[in-house]
């Protein structure tokens, strides 16, 4: 019964990604288009995500990243409006992730990962030697076979 619950029927192509402040810098570092490397990273259509307290934190980190907040302005992003009181990022996406399973997450961030690898079913994306790399798709969508 464990890897029945394991089983994500929510998670499939056109795949729906929600990004975290950082995975924008660090792609922007990395040179990397977000919507064309999430392409070839899943082979599938993707749907990138952002909360409005990423774009707030984007916001509050001034200047010098008004390249990622441009990026995040990108029309091919999906905004999604939160409710709650505050601003902090992690806390809003560990939230939505654990409300509802049909996200990835992506994120460079070692303490978020943490967080969401606790919760079941929910794959990680994060760049790895100048690319993205996703954790726990097959387990995700496969009833956690191997």
């Amino acid at each position: 019964t464990a890897l029945f619950f394991q089983y994500n029927t929510a998670l499939g192509p056109p795949y729906q990604v929600l990004i975290d402040t950082n995975f924008i810098n660090f792609s922007i570092r990395n040179k990397l288009d977000v919507v064309q490397s999430m392409l070839d990273c899943l082979y599938a259509k993707c749907t990138p995500y952002i909360t409005d307290c990423v774009m707030a934190e984007l916001e509050k980190l001034g200047h010098r990243y008004r390249v990622a907040l441009r990026i995040a302005k990108d029309p091919r992003f999906e905004r999604l409006p939160c409710t709650h009181e505050g601003t902090y990022a992690d806390d809003c996406l560990v939230n939505r992730v654990s409300q509802h399973k049909c996200y990835i997450v992506a994120t460079c961030d070692r303490d978020l990962k943490r967080r969401i690898r606790k919760i079941p079913g929910v794959p990680i994306m994060y760049i790895r030697s100048h690319r993205y790399s996703i954790e726990r798709l097959p387990e995700a969508t496969m009833g956690g076979a191997p």
